[in-house]
Order: C-alpha cells, then structure tokens, then sequence
C-alpha cells in the first residue's frame, strides 16, 4: 500500500559561505545529502529540523526561512512504495560547530555488515551546485539555494 515519508532538512553556512553537507553510507549505497531526517508522529517541521540537527550533528539550530517544499512526484530511493516530501530550511547556529568533519567525501571507512556510516563536511560555494548532493529533490534544492544566496 502507498505510503508518504515527509522528510525535513537543513542548510546551513559557515563564516566562509561553504555548504554543510552529510556523506552517508546507506544500504550498500553511497549518498551526499543536507543534514536532516524523518518526520516523526505527532511532531512538527520546525521541532524536527532541531532535534535532528542534534541528533546528526551535536548542534543547536534556529530556522531562519523556509526554502523549499518537494512540488513534483518522488519515490524513495529505497523502495518503490513511499512517496518522499521533502522540506528544506535554512538554519542558523546557535551553539559552536563540534561535529567531527571528513577530509574528503565519503572519509570514513564502512565496517564490515553495517548497513549506515554518515560523516560531515564542508562544501566550498564554488564547488556547491546540483552535482555535489545525489538524491533528485536535493539536485532541485541545490540549484534554489545557488540562486538565491
């Protein structure tokens, strides 16, 4: 049966206008993404981005704009019955930036049977567009924050 996963994401920048993002090694597949996670019931988008921001990144965050909402049909990556909505906002810090950065992508080593290995890293502006993230509805929110900030 159908079902819809609501997904909530946050964008933050540096001092140096670089790009958060979050490399992950998810069922044998590897994915550049922006910090974020599931919806969880009886939660609301703004308590979501926080308390994921969290859990990823040991960072407090406050929700300065709402970017960006998914307005086409997405079906998950993982499996061909959930429908992915997606929402993007983007954040400001409000405590110091304590969590580990990878050197380079994908600068992690994946134990033998895990099935997850996520890792941060910066992405310089100028390296920053649709091609740095994999997932389709990450392309779209890529090129609107390339042109909007």
């Amino acid at each position: 049966m159908p079902q819809f996963t609501v997904r909530v994401y946050g964008i933050l920048f540096n001092e140096k206008k670089q790009v958060l993002v979050s490399d992950e090694y998810i069922r044998g597949g590897y994915y550049t993404k922006f910090p974020g996670g599931g919806l969880e019931f009886g939660e609301g988008t703004l308590e979501c981005i926080v308390r994921e921001w969290k859990e990823e990144v040991n960072q407090d965050v406050e929700v300065v704009e709402h970017i960006y909402t998914t307005d086409f049909f997405q079906i998950s990556a993982f499996d061909d019955v959930n429908q992915i909505i997606s929402i993007y906002y983007l954040l400001k810090a409000t405590s110091p930036f304590v969590a580990p950065l990878l050197e380079k992508p994908f600068g992690f080593e994946v134990p033998e049977g895990a099935t997850q290995v996520e890792g941060v890293r910066w992405v310089d502006w100028e390296d920053f567009s649709s091609a740095a993230v994999t997932l389709p509805i990450d392309k779209v929110l890529a090129d609107i924050v390339k042109a909007k900030y």
